[in-house]
């Protein structure tokens, strides 16, 4: 519980955003694994946010990838999760919130998400 109250303490800061979405979307995305990958073909997504190497990082496999992030793919997968807030605050940033991520809008966006963070506070 403390890993997800810090998760979700850090993305208020850092995105801007109410907690709960943030928890809302770690649990979505990966399941709250910082070493979770998928495969999308031509590109790839990492770590607990899910963060795309076509336009976000660099795995070395995604041709054209535009890092706008300037991170590795790989420093996305361990534990240290505070290069991976500082990338997604850039893509909620750029995107005026978090509707560049599949699973906010499928399972977060607009909906009642106070057990994300219920007993936390």
């Amino acid at each position: 519980m403390k890993t997800l109250l810090f998760l979700g303490l850090s993305l208020l800061v850092a995105l801007a955003v109410p907690s709960a979405e943030g928890v809302c979307l770690a649990k979505h995305e990966s399941d709250y694994r910082t070493d979770a990958v998928n495969d999308n073909g031509s590109s790839r997504d990492y770590g607990i946010f899910q963060i795309n190497s076509q336009y976000w990082c660099d795995d070395g496999k995604t041709p054209g990838s535009k890092n706008a992030c300037h991170i590795s793919c790989y420093k996305l997968l361990d534990d240290n999760i505070s290069d991976d807030i500082q990338c997604a605050k850039k893509i909620a940033q750029e995107a005026r919130g978090l509707s560049p991520w599949v699973a906010w809008n499928r399972y977060c966006r607009g909906k009642d998400l106070s057990s994300y963070v219920k007993g936390c506070f």
